[in-house]
């Protein structure tokens, strides 16, 4: 692997430019979910300002995780290349989305729905950075054919350990929750405001506390890892938001027809 590319005197990460190809291609998904549903809005301006709040909010919360080491040497943690929370990012996420929906006169919700797609393909290619960077979110030792080994990574593993590329089982999966929610959020198929952002936050869910079952996070609650644990949450709600979209839109549905029985029966 490789985390910097050496260009002279100067060291680009790795992870920085697949973090950029994955702002670019979130960016173009959301422009064409934009153009099929006929918004007039800047795709490109909302991924990047989602972006960079990401990356902060990943940031933040993988350096809150371990408060000691924030405070025994703030400067390096704060700005080491490695070290970023999948939650924490999804969090920063959602609440730029949020903001800039109300902005554009777009809505809150149905900000979020119109994005997730683009959210899926940008965390699965975003992962593609953890691999070549060798960033420590690998997997745990394995012998299966495909497994690889990180001897120059920024963590890198043992001599001679193969281990489960983690970052290539999400980015398949990233891209599977993609196509349903490109599929399930076309125009002729219209959901309930509020339904796709469920579903996105209920399936990355259940995908990321699978794939920590064969990650080398540590154990840390009740035998689960912080992230499985957010995972949960994130399923948790998801779950919950997609109910209360549908019971939403089944009460605007059914609130008609008793208007129009009451107008008649005057």
């Amino acid at each position: 692997m490789y985390p910097y590319i050496h260009i002279g005197h100067f060291a680009i990460g790795t992870f920085g430019i697949m973090l950029w190809l994955a702002a670019v291609c979130a960016g173009l998904v959301l422009h064409f979910n934009f153009r099929r549903w006929k918004i007039d809005a800047d795709a490109i301006g909302i991924v990047a300002i989602s972006t960079v709040a990401g990356v902060i909010g990943a940031k933040l919360w993988h350096v809150l995780e371990d408060p000691q080491a924030l405070i025994q040497h703030p400067a390096a943690v704060l700005f080491d290349r490695a070290g970023f929370a999948w939650f924490g990012g999804l969090v920063a996420g959602i609440l730029a989305l949020l903001w800039q929906g109300r902005t554009y006169g777009i809505g809150r919700l149905a900000m979020l729905d119109l994005a997730t797609p683009a959210a899926a393909i940008g965390y699965g290619l975003g992962r593609l950075g953890c691999l070549t960077s060798g960033d420590g979110d690998y997997g745990i030792p394995t012998k299966l054919p495909w497994g690889m080994s990180f001897p120059d990574g920024l963590v890198p593993t043992p001599p001679g350990v193969r281990v489960h590329p983690t970052p290539i089982y999400e980015l398949i999966v990233a891209l599977l929750i993609a196509w349903i929610l490109w599929r399930r959020g076309a125009p002729n198929r219209p959901r309930p405001i509020g339904e796709l952002t469920g579903l996105y936050l209920a399936l990355s869910g259940v995908a990321r506390f699978l794939v920590e079952f064969i990650r080398i996070n540590p154990k840390i609650y009740w035998g689960m890892s912080n992230a499985q644990v957010a995972s949960i949450g994130s399923v948790i709600a998801g779950l919950a938001l997609m109910a209360w979209a549908r019971r939403r839109a089944a009460s605007k549905a059914n609130s008609v027809p008793a208007v129009a029985v009451t107008a008649d029966s005057r």
